[in-house]
């Protein structure tokens, strides 16, 4: 890179990525309710090929408990119905031959704070995502600096607005945490 505003740009956009890569996992994480996100990227083998099952059906939410899978060719019913049993969502698929039904349960206080850990350690995950964009693009800046392409003020002022695109993608990291956490324990 060869100037400063690359380097910001580019971690900038790499701290978005941890951040959209957080919400899609916690959009697949059980809250009591029925959400397709729930299956959208299990993998069914479909033909010795792992599919993803948004890829071989339309996932729907009739209800707010039970989540609807109608798959493109009946055939693969049973390989989704092994493919939901395999994943251990909690869950036991349902079919009439032409549809997978599935059926969220409530959950206990137990599950809810078992599925709180695991936000957590997702949240957390990312995070540290997070402070090594932040070092890459440390060292990066650095590099300029020891090339002599900016100055060291320069260099002072780019590590300050690393460090601040890094405290903001965490706090909204926190935030989102604490709103998961909030649907999850929510009876």
């Amino acid at each position: 890179m060869e100037t400063v505003s690359e380097v910001l740009a580019d971690a900038g956009d790499k701290i978005q990525k941890s951040f959209d890569a957080l919400k899609s996992q916690f959009a697949g994480l059980r809250t009591g309710k029925a959400n397709p996100a729930m299956v959208d990227q299990l993998k069914v083998d479909y033909y010795g090929c792992p599919t993803p099952v948004k890829n071989l059906g339309t996932i729907s939410t009739p209800e707010p408990r039970q989540i609807k899978i109608t798959p493109f060719d009946p055939t693969v019913i049973d390989a989704i119905n092994k493919a939901i049993l395999a994943a251990n969502l909690g869950v036991t698929p349902q079919t009439d031959g032409k549809v997978v039904r599935i059926t969220v349960p409530e959950l206990n206080e137990e599950r809810r704070k078992e599925i709180v850990k695991v936000a957590k350690t997702q949240a957390e995950a990312q995070k540290v995502a997070m402070r090594n964009v932040r070092r890459d693009a440390n060292d990066e800046a650095k590099k300029l600096e020891k090339d002599k392409k900016i100055s060291e003020d320069d260099l002072k002022s780019a590590l300050e607005k690393i460090q601040k695109l890094t405290d903001e993608g965490i706090a909204k990291i926190d935030a989102e945490l604490k709103a998961k956490e909030a649907e999850v324990m929510a009876v």
